[in-house]
């Protein structure tokens, strides 16, 4: 008897994967052993890491572990429910008031993670036939979440507040936010965030800011872009934020006024439908608030390490994108000299990983260089020299092989 056909779905993912990595696309998930540090074990080898979101260094912290440790002792592994059942403990509600009082609004409510908290927040917030007018280069998340709203989505110039104001007037009688991140994941760029909010303003919308990159790294005292803008609560009605990056723990949250957060609680799906996240991480994380908060030196070295970066990218002539914060992309453009070039600074034991479509635009791939508190200025002049090595080296290669053709 003949073989059967493969169902067509069957077919469509061996194309679909076959498609991938014929573009040098193919993505491969790396096992690193022990906490996260810049010289850290990875698929077995010691590998010195620019990868990481640990900006801060608090994700290995001692005072943010043994918190972890009394957290899982008093409560246990897990919250057993969703919030509104009964998963939401003491250790919830005190790190949602911190937050909160952290950064000078009326409330913050905790989510899973960054992504289930934009898409709760804007689906709760937006109907159908209403308007989200979003960044080109915003997260996926807040794409996704216009999208699932069923909302009318318009995609302005990256940071370009005078073509937001345009998209704005699409829709003058219908609910309308604007949405950005505060600094871009991939890019570095901090948004335009004093323009974004006299936008929203004149167009009666919500200026919705994800700023998961931003917090507890650039502003006063670490409050991150908003704060950095001079911005208020008013000005700014919803900020997003992440915990798994320089709080060096998980989860997310959304700060704003008492109103917002109380709706999110009766309307958002992502908040109301999944189970609240271990409250010793929440007790963790309240440590890692108070380190953020008084220990403004780690935001310091990070400013030190950049410059040193940029510094040392500049005298080689390296296309550094521009960004003063911890995220220094090198921009290469093809996906295969990307992936070229990070395989041969992981074969001298440097892991930067390459950054390619869809992640970034097409004709823009880059290898993202991640700084940390904990990086020094040795291991920062090592990644200059090997880029630079392999660098001279492809010049040299080139220019041989130039010199064969012509003999």
């Amino acid at each position: 008897m003949p073989a059967p056909e493969r169902p067509e779905l069957e077919e469509r993912l061996r194309r679909r994967l076959a498609e991938i990595r014929e573009r040098d696309r193919h993505r491969v998930r790396r096992i690193a052993a022990g906490p996260q540090c810049p010289e850290r074990r990875v698929d077995g080898r010691q590998l010195l890491s620019f990868a990481s979101n640990d900006y801060l260094g608090l994700a290995g912290h001692p005072v943010v572990r043994k918190a972890l440790i009394r957290g899982a002792e008093h409560w246990g592994a897990g919250s057993g429910a969703a919030h509104l059942v009964n998963g939401h403990t003491g250790a919830h509600h005190e790190l949602e008031e911190a937050l909160a009082d952290w950064l000078g609004r009326e409330r913050a409510l905790l989510f899973s993670t960054g992504y289930m908290a934009n898409l709760g927040l804007v689906c709760a917030l937006l109907d159908r036939g209403d308007l989200a007018v979003c960044d080109r280069l915003a997260h996926a998340s807040l794409l996704d979440a216009a999208l699932l709203a069923d909302a009318r989505l318009a995609r302005f110039r990256h940071a370009d507040a005078a073509h937001a104001t345009r998209c704005l007037a699409r829709a003058p009688s219908r609910a309308a936010l604007l949405l950005t991140d505060g600094v871009f994941s991939m890019d570095g760029d901090i948004a335009p965030l004093g323009p974004l909010a006299d936008a929203a303003q004149g167009a009666r919308a919500w200026l919705c800011v994800d700023d998961a990159h931003g917090l507890g790294v650039i502003g006063p005292g670490g409050r991150g872009s908003v704060a950095r803008a001079g911005l208020d609560q008013h000005r700014v009605p919803a900020l997003v934020g992440t915990l798994g990056k320089a709080f060096g723990t998980f989860g997310a949250f959304v700060a704003g006024p008492a109103e917002l957060i109380e709706t999110l609680i009766q309307r958002a799906r992502s908040y109301i439908y999944t189970t609240a996240s271990p409250p010793a991480v929440a007790a963790a994380t309240t440590a890692a608030l108070a380190l953020v908060a008084d220990e403004s030196w780690r935001r310091e070295r990070i400013r030190v390490l950049a410059e040193r970066l940029r510094g040392g990218a500049g005298q080689l002539g390296l296309a550094l994108a521009p960004s003063t914060t911890p995220i220094q992309p090198l921009l290469v453009g093809t996906d295969r000299e990307a992936v070229r070039l990070s395989g041969a600074l992981e074969s001298e034991g440097i892991h930067v990983p390459a950054i390619r479509p869809p992640t970034v635009p097409e004709g823009s791939a880059r290898l993202r260089i991640s700084l940390s508190a904990r990086h020094t200025e040795e291991q920062v002049d090592r990644l200059l020299d090997a880029i630079d090595r392999h660098r001279r080296r492809d010049a040299d290669g080139g220019s041989a092989a130039r010199q064969r053709q012509s003999s």
